[in-house]
């Protein structure tokens, strides 16, 4: 995840870049149940509204949950399929925030309503992140079912009466991205917390409909986008968050936009985006799906490298004889293509494997979906995408002047 607002806070107010704090263990994102009563265009876990077999019960839950405790996991992101949709989800949320976890629950939304919203705000989650796919008909149109965007803004402003801090997670591809000037305003005017612009990831129904994913042009444009809008927030006092994920080439992005408008912040900005370091699935990120089954991030639900109830996570998370595991914890990663060039790689560390490998079959290839230009990592004009096939080396190069 790229936190955008911090870096534009660090323009308006710079603080001294201090040693980067170790995590422990990762974040985990849970998807506690495949049941989903939408059926979205890019579902990475390809959910439908019928039951999965197989999935933990609840003492399996409970167990799994004190050994991640054990291998210091910090936060549980509590997601599906909806997770709304298992009857004992308050029973298990109740428990991590009793363990210590930060709890997050990760909701289409539609489910939140006036018979629900009293158990929600007992538990006292710690974030609650609601998917919205564009405003009205374009949204119902993504989440495959009429009236679910009314459902969704309606469960948004009861968690808000609530005191429960609201984040908008908008998914953007070709046919939904004119509105994203309206999603922006959707969140100022409901006040809603926090706004996390995801780009497409080859996952799921995400890679069969991966020809709807952003052109280049038009992401950056995008991006342009929320940064004017982050920038002038964080002027305002920073009472908004911006984030962006899935595509770690937006920190190299940013770090060209401070050199065009505030070329005396490019040297601090450029230390911290690099302290940073741009990917972490199967470091900083893992995902537990419904079966127990453990990926390197959400999106690598076709990759499993164990199963919790076969063995303790802290095990599989440190067992480095898997190759794909192996490489993500490398450092700095060995990427071929123009990731092997780039001067900026210690910034995004060559950003999400998972569109690399569902394009290639190779994890270690480039990224397509980077969408800057060879002259802007310094990289020959001469290389053309996915056809380099030299690893990076250990030196990383200067940074790159931009005129």
């Amino acid at each position: 995840m790229f936190r955008l607002s911090q870096f534009m806070s660090e323009i308006i107010n710079p603080t001294p870049l201090k040693p980067a704090r170790q995590a422990l263990g990762p974040v985990v994102i849970w998807n506690l149940i495949r049941r989903c009563n939408l059926k979205c265009k890019h579902c990475y876990s390809i959910s439908a509204d019928v039951d999965f077999p197989g999935e933990l019960s609840t003492t399996e839950i409970f167990d799994v949950m004190d050994d991640l405790k054990r291998f210091h996991v910090p936060v549980l992101i509590l997601s599906g399929g909806e997770p709304l949709l298992r009857p004992d989800i308050f029973d298990i949320s109740a428990r991590a925030k009793a363990k210590g976890f930060y709890v997050g629950l990760s909701s289409n939304g539609a489910l939140i309503n006036e018979s629900n919203i009293e158990q929600i705000a007992a538990i006292g989650y710690d974030y609650l992140g609601v998917s919205l796919d564009g405003i009205g008909a374009v949204n119902d149109t993504f989440r495959g079912k009429q009236g679910a965007f009314d459902d969704a803004l309606n469960g948004i402003r009861l968690a808000l009466s609530k005191d429960i801090k609201v984040g908008m997670r908008f998914t953007a591809t070709m046919d939904n991205i004119h509105q994203l000037p309206d999603m922006l305003a959707l969140m100022e005017r409901e006040k809603i917390d926090k706004f996390y612009l995801s780009h497409l990831s080859y996952a799921g129904r995400g890679n069969k409909n991966r020809t709807d994913d952003a052109q280049h042009s038009t992401t950056r444009n995008m991006m342009d986008q929320l940064f004017k809008v982050a920038y002038q927030d964080a002027l305002d006092g920073g009472g908004k968050e911006f984030v962006t994920g899935n595509n770690d080439a937006d920190g190299v992005y940013l770090l060209q936009w401070v050199q065009k408008h505030f070329p005396r912040s490019t040297d601090h900005i450029r230390a911290k985006l690099v302290q940073w370091g741009g990917n972490s699935t199967g470091v900083n990120i893992a995902n537990i799906d419904n079966l127990g089954d453990v990926h390197p991030d959400t999106m690598w639900w076709h990759y499993k490298v164990g199963n919790v109830i076969e063995r303790p996570f802290g095990e599989i998370w440190s067992d480095l004889s898997d190759p794909v595991m192996a490489g993500l914890k490398q450092k700095p990663r060995q990427i071929k293509g123009r990731c092997s060039e780039c001067v900026h790689f210690d910034i995004c560390g060559g950003n999400t494997r998972v569109r690399a490998m569902q394009l290639t079959g190779d994890p270690w290839a480039e990224d397509p979906a980077c969408y800057l230009s060879n002259h802007e990592i310094g990289v020959s004009e001469s290389v053309d995408r996915l056809k380099v096939t030299t690893f990076r080396g250990a030196k990383h190069a200067p940074a790159l002047s931009i005129d």
